[in-house]
């Protein structure tokens, strides 16, 4: 699949002298559920490539945002003022508590395995870390399911804001790593993927029905907004205080303010395009077909997230900005400053596939020159000489 090479002799050199450094303080994360994961990867057998632990929790978030695009295509089979629209079948919210939980154990043991197997790389950072990235949309989209348009539930936009705020989380993140070389793991990944769970399983022992309350005027929807900003305000104030840490200690990589803002830009350029589109639409597009909309969005982010991924982690310049962002500026314009009515369906529609076959193809190229590199498999582990 790869005609073109992606990867560069100078980031496959910096991988080669790549070493993974991170800090982890959360009390959940170091007095729960890595006790919890030491345990679980015992039970996994050591021909199991980490990897495939990786993909396959991936896969399980996958699987549960198709079944809700059957189920639930527009977020309004949880509107009891929409009764045209059925509600989701109620073991739907099992299934997705299952898979969300087996998500983030398989994320939280597969690097111990590669540890334990003795497989671990620079590729399975990378394959863990741009999967994720990808996740960063599927995660809240999810979510929005549950409280639904309407009266007690929150409208597309908002959630989209929500949406945006994740994924600027998720990259600053990596922003952090690229300007101080250290991978600061947020507080509040483990406690929303275990609220996530706990609101599946309260949807489906008590039906969605239980969420359709109010307080002090404010309605469910408009509560998970809310506390997913403060969320939100809390972490990038922390991402900011590390980086100038870094500055002021000396221990960063002393980067110029023009290269240590360069990550940001095409995530800023991707924002302010989509949010354009988003509010200026003469087919009120995002209402119309909110899914498509936050999928491109999301597949377009997660590109970004990668190639900085890439370039922290090979210690190169990151690019500034997404070859993705090019045909979208144009699209934006156009639809944006005529009234294409249908026809802008079919341009978003054309675009979100587009994004996804180029991020794909990204993928299988990265993985397969990062594998000829290190002389690796992806998906398997080689048997050990003498058996």
């Amino acid at each position: 699949m790869a005609n073109k090479r992606v990867l560069s002799d100078e980031i496959l050199a910096g991988f080669d002298k790549y070493k993974y450094n991170a800090v982890d303080t959360s009390p959940l994360s170091n007095y729960v559920m890595h006790p919890f994961w030491n345990w679980c990867v015992k039970l996994v057998p050591m021909w199991v490539a980490p990897n495939v632990l990786t993909l396959t929790g991936f896969l399980l978030l996958v699987f549960n945002f198709l079944v809700m695009i059957y189920y639930d295509l527009d977020f309004y089979g949880a509107s009891l003022d929409h009764p045209e629209f059925p509600p989701v079948p109620n073991w739907v919210w099992l299934l997705c508590a299952f898979n969300n939980f087996m998500s983030h154990t398989l994320d939280g043991i597969d690097g111990k395995q590669a540890r334990r197997t003795g497989t671990s790389s620079p590729l399975g950072e990378l394959f863990d870390h741009g999967l994720d990235s990808w996740a960063s949309f599927f995660l809240p989209v999810a979510m929005y399911s549950v409280y639904g348009r309407g009266e007690y539930g929150a409208d597309t936009y908002s959630v989209y804001l929500v949406l945006l705020g994740v994924n600027f989380c998720f990259i600053a993140s990596h922003w952090e790593k690229y300007n101080t070389g250290i991978l600061f793991l947020p507080w509040g990944y483990d406690l929303s993927q275990i609220g996530m769970t706990a609101v599946y399983l309260i949807t489906f022992f008590c039906g969605y029905e239980v969420w359709k309350f109010s307080v002090f005027g404010m309605t469910t929807g408009n509560i998970f907004i809310i506390v997913m900003w403060v969320a939100l305000a809390i972490s990038i104030p922390i991402t900011l205080w590390n980086i100038y840490i870094g500055y002021h200690n000396k221990t960063g990589k002393m980067l110029s303010l023009q290269e240590s803002v360069r990550p940001l830009v095409s995530t800023v350029l991707l924002f302010a395009l989509m949010i354009t589109w988003s509010r200026y639409s003469s087919y009120d597009i995002i209402n119309r077909h909110t899914r498509i909309f936050y999928t491109t969005t999301g597949t377009v982010f997660s590109n970004i997230a990668c190639r900085l991924i890439i370039a922290q982690m090979s210690n190169t310049r990151c690019e500034l900005v997404n070859r993705l962002l090019i045909p979208l500026f144009t699209i934006v314009m156009v639809t944006c400053l005529l009234n294409l009515g249908v026809l802008e369906f079919y341009i978003l529609t054309g675009y979100c596939i587009y994004v996804l076959a180029s991020h794909i193809h990204f993928g299988f190229c990265v993985v397969e020159e990062m594998c000829d590199h290190f002389k690796i498999k992806a998906l398997s582990i080689p048997p050990k000489k003498g058996y």
